[in-house]
């Protein structure tokens, strides 16, 4: 089992400046810079009307085997490698675990998620599911999740098996530091070397989109402002100018 310090972590400008950004947006923008399909599966928001943008911590988890992870694991608190990735926490992280889709193994509970928040965690994303539901769901964490249970994870047939190492979550690769965009839309993830692009794409994309919505609740044309033809532009960037 394997717990890896080295998380290189996007700017805080960067994480600020991607806060405007959708998970819409951040999807359709990475898919025409390469990235076809950056949508985490499975996860749905448990918290609606939460959103949160922050760098991944990660957990991997694996089938139970007594030999290297037995029910003795609970007589020592330390040796529940599942804490361990809440120990690297910083302000605004986000966890993803790849719990295989287990829908009958509690990963995480009140305690340390309440945990977890209290360091500064923003949000989990797990393909799988937590305990203590409606306690949790009052934490202020945001929550993305397959479902909830009341088992605990070893109760059942999972085993946390390596901390901040690349994992599987919903069939999308998640590297340690990778940015999280999650919100009632769903979970994206943004590689790190190409966020500073996104950014960029996607907030020209907000600007014309906020014009064409304006627009388009006027009555405006449809075929006009969505997107902006060209005989749409000189408007828009007057309403730029007077908008900055």
């Amino acid at each position: 089992m394997t717990e890896t310090n080295d998380i290189v972590r996007p700017s805080k400008e960067l994480i600020e400046g991607l806060k405007h950004i959708s998970s819409a947006t951040a999807t359709g923008e990475l898919s025409r810079l390469g990235v076809r399909d950056a949508q985490i599966k499975g996860p749905k928001s448990w918290t609606p009307g939460k959103a949160v943008v922050g760098p991944a911590l990660t957990l991997q988890f694996m089938p139970k085997r007594e030999d290297l992870y037995g029910e003795n694991e609970y007589t020592d608190p330390e040796k529940q490698l599942h804490r361990h990735v809440l120990y690297h926490t910083q302000p605004g992280d986000i966890v993803v675990v790849d719990a295989r889709g287990s829908m009958n193994s509690g990963i995480f509970g009140e305690m340390m998620l309440t945990y977890f928040h209290g360091r500064g965690g923003a949000g989990v994303v797990i393909d799988g599911c937590i305990r203590d539901y409606p306690k949790a769901k009052d934490i202020g964490l945001g929550l993305w999740l397959k479902g909830v249970t009341p088992n605990y994870h070893t109760q059942t047939t999972l085993m946390p098996f390596a901390v901040n190492v690349p994992v599987a979550c919903g069939d999308t690769l998640v590297m340690p530091g990778d940015i999280i965009i999650a919100d009632d839309d769903g979970v994206v993830v943004v590689p790190i070397k190409l966020a500073p692009e996104l950014l960029a794409k996607a907030s020209e994309h907000h600007e014309w989109e906020e014009f064409s919505k304006l627009k388009l609740s006027e009555g405006g044309d449809l075929r006009k402002y969505y997107p902006l033809r060209e005989d749409a532009q000189a408007e828009y960037q007057e309403w730029r100018k007077n908008h900055k």
